[in-house]
């Protein structure tokens, strides 16, 4: 019986697999664009977050899937590293500074038409004004919605560790209960360019509970 594979493998990141394309592919061929045809609407929560161990649904750019929906199929594994109080708080200023610079880009996006017809016409007045006037909303939305971890992200990874800077864009829907060794193994692997493990790792069964 032919099995799919965890077909990418970054070393203290995480493991992925799900992709339908994987079973039975021979060596060498790329993964991870597979799917059965259609993603689920995101479901981003704050109180799940990406430490090691968690579950979470993999998907595609923010350039082609603004709304972050969920690859139908594939899903990955976190790993992630161990910080400590220092670099929790480095990794806080990193999420505000992602914030704001995500929450800038979706208001130029809007004004894209405005800024193309300026350019066109040169007017440097013109985008300097708009710039701004987008730079002031943006700290306005960033005053209103701050980015902060909470106490759980902070103890989670100052513990057992994770990948916080996936927090706020994946959906995370499960976590490993037993055999985190195993992924620990797993991440542990050689791999080929593409991140695809050289010997192939199967999947051969998957068991979900409900906690």
């Amino acid at each position: 019986m032919e099995h799919i594979f965890v077909h990418r493998v970054i070393k203290n990141f995480m493991i992925q697999g799900g992709d339908p394309n994987s079973k039975g592919a021979p060596a060498g061929q790329q993964l991870g664009t597979g799917g059965p045809g259609y993603t689920i609407p995101a479901e981003i929560l704050p109180q799940f977050c990406h430490k090691r161990g968690a579950l979470a649904a993999a998907r595609q750019s923010d350039e082609v899937n603004p709304e972050r929906a969920s690859s139908g199929s594939q899903f990955y594994i976190v790993w992630g590293q161990q910080y400590n109080a220092g670099q929790v708080k480095q990794l806080e200023k990193q999420l505000q500074m992602q914030a704001e610079q995500q929450t800038f880009n979706s208001l130029a996006a809007q004004h894209r038409s405005e800024i193309m017809t300026m350019r066109r016409n040169r007017d440097q007045e013109g985008l300097y004004e708009l710039q701004n006037d987008l730079i002031a909303q943006t700290k306005a939305i960033m005053k209103e919605n701050p980015v902060k971890l909470t106490q759980e992200q902070i103890d989670a990874y100052t513990t057992v560790g994770g990948t916080p800077h996936l927090d706020g864009q994946y959906t995370v829907f499960g976590e490993v209960t037993e055999g985190l060794d195993i992924v620990g193994k797993i991440q542990e692997v050689s791999t080929m360019p593409g991140d695809r493990p050289k010997e192939d790792i199967c999947i051969i069964s998957i068991e979900c509970k409900d906690l």
